[in-house]
């Protein structure tokens, strides 16, 4: 059986990509962008709704892009941040529930943690 690499996160990947969500800004940063939904938001407004601007917000914007979990497009004279990258998130929701339960003992019923 071949294995899917498209379905198996490396470890590696995924440890960057959310080590780029270890910061309560970068966190909020990409909370706004997902409530704000594919459209996505304008820096000034970005920085609005998550109280960070200026230099602090591109800082904050230039790890999250690199970690590929938003993107930016420049429409005329603005740049767009457009939300979060829907599919690399669900790709690390999926690398974390993949395993779920697989260590699991099977032979009881219910879900008792004693």
């Amino acid at each position: 059986m071949k294995h899917d690499d498209t379905h198996d996160l490396s470890l590696a990947r995924a440890a960057s990509t959310f080590a780029a969500l270890g910061s309560e800004q970068r966190l909020s940063v990409l909370r706004c962008l997902v409530r704000a939904g594919p459209d996505g938001l304008s820096i000034g407004q970005l920085g609005e709704r998550s109280g960070i601007t200026g230099s602090t917000l591109t800082h904050h914007m230039k790890i999250l892009t690199q970690a590929g979990l938003v993107s930016q497009l420049k429409q005329g004279r603005s740049i767009i941040c457009v939300g979060a990258a829907y599919d690399e998130m669900e790709e690390l929701s999926q690398f974390l529930l993949s395993e779920c339960c697989a260590d699991a003992d099977h032979t009881h019923k219910g879900h008792s943690h004693d």
